[in-house]
């Protein structure tokens, strides 16, 4: 990382916080995946796991959550039930967001940048097929990348729109809503600074949609791999102003476990980038008019 990024972080956290951010995304992180409880559940997948000698540790506030204490992604690319789609790579961090919006079954919910899947299909998971999902994604190649993953898992309440979601129709009404932005990445080591500004205008854009397209009185979760807070807090912070929409506190058990930051907005999260998450951003709103 240059020396820019690092007066952007010290400015927004310290300079003590800011080595240690880092210091986190220098670090290796563990291989982490989900069981696809559409097709699989934790008995089978730890049964195989064991099988093949391969160490592992749950997470304590997800339960279809495991962390792989050794083994490399590889290796679990070899075996049958990655093959299958009954488990599913994915890093603990992005896991949150669909566990934050708490989507019930029987609902309409739309995912706003949903390729490559793995919320998009966490949601089908966690709602066990019940729940209408729309999935957005623009770009043919991740668009056929979505539908992909969406059929291997199994996640038959899910329909692929190839569209770019600021432009969805405005006669759309969705129930919840996840909008996991474009962003620079700062909390991720595929950070790149000279894209934060054009980020910050999409994510105001796509936002923008995400409560023009929401029922009112109806909750969506806003969420960025950014830890700046000009893609996070600044945004936040301006679209609560103008009353469309009120911060929802996030509560869950096992919220103490998470590596937090500090946040400028009280109720949301900013996940700190170690050996277990990449660097993140979650914030719970709720449209009030």
């Amino acid at each position: 990382m240059d020396n820019s990024f690092f007066e952007m972080l010290k400015n927004q956290y310290g300079e003590e916080i800011a080595k240690e951010i880092l210091q986190g995304q220098i670090i290796k992180r563990k291989v982490t995946f989900r069981v696809n409880t559409i097709k699989s559940n934790n008995e089978k997948i730890e049964k195989v796991l064991n099988e093949n000698n391969i160490v592992f540790t749950k997470v304590s506030w997800y339960d279809s959550a495991y962390i792989i204490e050794k083994a490399v992604e590889s290796d679990l690319k070899e075996l049958d039930i990655y093959k299958n789609g009954e488990i599913y790579l994915q890093s603990l961090s992005s896991m949150l967001p669909p566990l934050i919006l708490n989507a019930e079954t029987g609902i309409d919910i739309l995912d706003m940048a949903a390729a490559p899947g793995g919320k998009t299909t966490q949601i089908a998971a966690l709602t066990n097929n019940l729940s209408n999902i729309t999935a957005c994604e623009m770009n043919t190649i991740r668009a056929e990348r979505l539908k992909y993953n969406i059929d291997k898992q199994g996640a038959t309440s899910c329909f692929v729109m190839q569209k770019d979601a600021r432009n969805i129709d405005d006669f759309f009404k969705f129930d919840k809503i996840l909008l996991d932005a474009p962003c620079s990445g700062s909390g991720t080591e595929s950070f790149k600074k000279e894209i934060i500004d054009k980020c910050a205008k999409t994510q105001e854009a796509l936002l923008n949609k995400a409560l023009k397209v929401l029922k009112t009185n109806c909750e969506m979760v806003y969420s960025t791999c950014s830890i700046l807070e000009k893609e996070n807090e600044n945004i936040i912070q301006k679209f609560v102003s103008t009353g469309r929409c009120e911060v929802v506190p996030i509560t869950f058990e096992g919220i103490k476990e998470l590596p937090l930051l500090p946040t400028k907005i009280s109720g949301t999260l900013v996940v700190a980038p170690n050996n277990f998450f990449e660097g993140f951003y979650i914030a719970k709103l709720r449209k009030t008019k």
